[in-house]
Formats: structure tokens, C-alpha cells, sequence
């Protein structure tokens, strides 16, 4: 299977407005490609991608010898409430802290200043005690990147601008977006219809997740943690970045490091209202992929990394999905969540089709098309049947679906076929 077809799939099996991706082979970008929506020269924000360039930022100060890993941020950041939180754990996400700042969900929401968040983040919020176990931290990274704008006398984004991208030649990563750039949107789950989320600008937490950046960006990037650069950082310490951090046996200094395929994969993945992107390279082989689209979930990017690098050829060709424009209004009553008897499924419009998924196994059990105003059985084992829109339930052939298990409003659901899992 080509890469433009692992994309499509991607695109369909997500259902991702738009996706665009670029392959490394030996440090080298050698593909890249575009479906859906999605244009390969576009900004997308990277979210959580982001943290690496925080991660890189301090491990440059470590090396200068201006901190420690293993001195307490609060040496740098005295006001904070986890002032005993060490930088290493703080970069390995094993600090105990909350995973989130208090108050409203900070990805999409204006931004505070940093007075604002230390003040409504006092330490209370602790889930566990330093080094207990792994427990991933927004809120860590803001205070690492307030660590490293206070010792370079500039505001964080400017350290990383100056001191990590200029030299790398990755103009197109920008604090905010610059045109040609991908609008953000959450897709409706049984609709199809999108939703354009807003673009923050995430003020004090943005060490976390603020960055916009491209494909060709990015590959630079992989290709920067693969190799290292004198003016920026030495691949001996990058390879220290990427080993895991007990008892985060999944993460390293800021890197997030993945086994696919009998790979080591370093890098990281990233979400924000609207986006999700990935970045892994193999740092011994020199390959690795670039994966960004404009939607709030759909993507797995772990996965998704090893199945373009070869490790597995699951992919199967689907057709393209395509966002919905205009739900029709026979459609309407029937979308959402029906049980079977006590059995759960889910009717959802997609491609100008209704398809019925069971919630255990996700996979599609039947499909129906909108003929004269009538919902027709086009595949499984309703097809051919019509599908009818009773006032307090569906029903198709006997089969009864009610809005509750076994409403004993309804008739009483019809015999249960050959099978429920596509073996008709």
C-alpha cells in the first residue's frame, strides 16, 4: 500500500476534515501528502508538540550550566506552590502535580498571565507524591518555560524562537498562526457536521501546547532530535532527552518514546481544540513521520507512526470521508444512541448514508440510504428492509430500537439475526 493510501485511510477511518503527513527515510523528507481538506503547506497547530521545544530549551541551559535537572524549580520559580518539584520530574511528567490548571478548560480559553495561574495553582492540587508514578502535566510545562524565560531575560517564546528555530531554518513554526494556515474543527459524531473551534492564544500555559508549525517544519525538527545541531543541541544530549525516566517508562526528558514494530520511536504528539498532530523518529535508522489535521479527535498518532514507517501494512483503501453539509430532515430524529433490546448502537449519517454501529465492536452493522423519504437497507442484514420512525421507537423487519434498554413502552425487540458483526 502507497502512503498516499495509508493516508486516505487515515482520513476516512478518522473521519478527519483534512490530514497531511511527511515521511523521513535516513534524515531525509522523502514523501509527503495531503487528504481530505488538508494542504501540505499549511500551518496546523501542533499542541503538545510544543513541550519538545520547551524540553530542548532547558536541556540548552542545563549544558550552559545555568540549572540543574535535579534542583527544585523553585530555585527559578520561587512563588510557585510545587516549588519542590524537581526540573527532571517536571520534564518527565513523574512531579506528582495535576495534570491540569485550575479553572476552565485552558486550551480553549483566553489565557491568564503567569500571576494569574501560579495564584489559582497553589500546590493543593497533587495527585501523588514525587517520583510515586507517571502522571502527565500541562500545568509542569508552564512552569518550565517560565523557568527558562526568567534566566534568559526574554519571554519564552522568543528563547525558543531565537535559540531553537532560526538556527534549525523553521520559519513556518510561529507562536501564532500565519496564512496559509488549517482551520480547526470538531466533527459532530452522528452528524458528520463540523464545528470551527476557536484559536486561543494560551498566555501563561503556552510551554505546553501554543505552536503552530508545518510538515516541512517539522521534519526538520525529527531530523534536528535524530541528529542533534551544534548551535542548538548535541545529539549526545538528545539521546539523553529520549532515554524513558523511571517510573515513566514511556517518557524521557521531555520526548515521548514508543517501541512500534521492534522501533525505538522519540518525539511526541499533540491535541488542541480543533487539531492533533504527531512527530516520532527512529533516532538509529534516521526515519521518521509527520502527521498533522484539523480535527479534535480521530487521530492515533502512536500508531499511525509505525504503520507509515512499515512496521505494519493494515491499511485497507475506503473511500474519502466527506464532512456533512446539510443533514436530511427524515435523518434528524433518528440520530444518536438506540439499544437493541439491551444492546447499544449507535445510528450516525455519514457519506449521505445512516449507519448503524454496535458500541461493542464499533464496526458497522448496517447501512441505509434516503429513497423517496424512506430509510432503505443497503448492506447487512437489514438490507433491502425499509427502516421505520415510530413516535417512541425504530423498527425494521421486527427489530425494535428504543432510546432505553428494553422500553416497555415498545414492542418487544425481534429475534436476534445469524449474526451482529458483519458474517451475514
Amino acid at each position: 500500500m502507497t502512503h498516499q493510501q495509508r493516508l486516505g485511510a487515515l482520513q476516512a477511518r478518522g473521519r478527519l476534515p483534512g490530514v497531511v503527513a511527511g515521511v523521513l527515510a535516513d534524515g531525509e523528507l522523502t514523501w509527503t501528502g495531503a487528504a481530505g481538506m488538508g494542504e501540505v503547506d499549511e500551518q496546523y497547530r501542533i499542541g503538545s508538540i510544543t513541550k519538545t521545544l520547551t524540553a530542548v530549551a532547558v536541556l540548552q541551559l542545563r549544558d550552559e550550566g545555568l540549572v540543574e535537572l535535579d534542583h527544585p524549580i523553585g530555585r527559578y520559580v520561587p512563588e510557585t506552590g510545587y516549588a519542590a518539584s524537581t526540573l527532571r520530574t517536571l520534564l518527565s511528567h513523574t512531579s506528582g502535580m495535576q495534570s491540569e490548571p485550575v479553572g476552565s478548560w485552558w486550551e480553549r480559553s483566553p489565557g491568564s498571565d503567569f500571576d494569574a495561574l501560579v495564584a489559582a495553582n497553589d500546590g493543593s492540587g497533587a495527585v501523588a507524591g514525587a517520583g510515586e508514578f507517571y502522571h502527565y502535566s500541562n500545568l509542569g510545562f508552564a512552569l518550565l518555560g517560565e523557568a527558562v524565560a526568567r534566566l534568559c531575560g526574554a519571554s519564552w517564546w522568543d528563547v525558543v524562537r531565537d535559540r531553537l528555530l532560526e538556527p534549525l531554518g523553521m520559519s513556518r513554526t510561529t507562536y501564532h498562526p500565519e496564512a496559509p494556515l488549517a482551520q480547526g474543527y470538531s466533527v459532530d459524531h452522528f452528524a458528520g457536521t463540523l464545528t470551527p473551534e476557536p484559536h486561543q492564544d494560551t498566555g501563561a500555559m503556552a510551554p505546553s501546547g501554543q505552536a503552530w508549525s508545518t510538515v516541512a517544519d517539522l521534519a526538520r525538527w525529527a531530523r534536528f532530535i535524530a541528529d542533534g545541531n551544534p548551535e542548538v543541541l548535541s545529539a549526545e544530549t538528545l539521546r539523553e532527552m529520549s532515554r524513558p525516566q523511571p517510573p515513566a517508562a514511556g517518557y524521557g526528558l521531555g520526548f515521548r518514546c514508543i517501541s512500534q514494530g521492534g522501533r525505538m520511536l522519540v518525539g511526541h504528539g499533540g491535541t488542541m481544540p480543533g487539531f492533533m498532530a504527531g512527530l516520532f523518529i527512529d533516532p538509529q535508522r534516521r526515519d521518521g513521520v509527520v502527521v498533522l489535521c484539523n480535527a479534535t479527535t480521530g487521530l492515533s498518532y502512536e500508531t499511525t507512526a509505525a504503520t507509515f514507517l512499515g512496521a505494519t501494512d493494515d491499511a485497507v483503501a475506503v473511500p474519502a470521508w466527506v464532512p456533512t453539509e446539510r443533514v436530511p430532515s427524515e435523518v434528524v430524529p433518528v440520530l444518536g444512541v438506540w439499544f437493541w433490546g439491551n444492546t447499544a448502537v449507535e445510528l450516525r449519517w455519514q457519506n449521505e448514508r445512516l449507519e448503524l454501529r454496535y458500541l461493542n465492536s464499533a464496526e458497522v452493522s448496517d447501512a441505509f440510504e434516503l429513497r423517496d423519504g424512506h430509510l432503505v437497507g443497503v448492506s447487512g442484514y437489514h438490507r433491502g428492509e425499509t427502516l421505520h420512525v415510530r413516535p417512541t421507537h425504530l423498527e425494521c423487519a421486527t427489530f425494535v430500537y428504543t432510546r432505553t434498554p428494553y422500553d416497555r413502552e415498545a414492542p418487544i425487540p425481534g429475534p436476534a439475526p445469524v449474526s451482529r458483526t458483519g458474517a451475514w
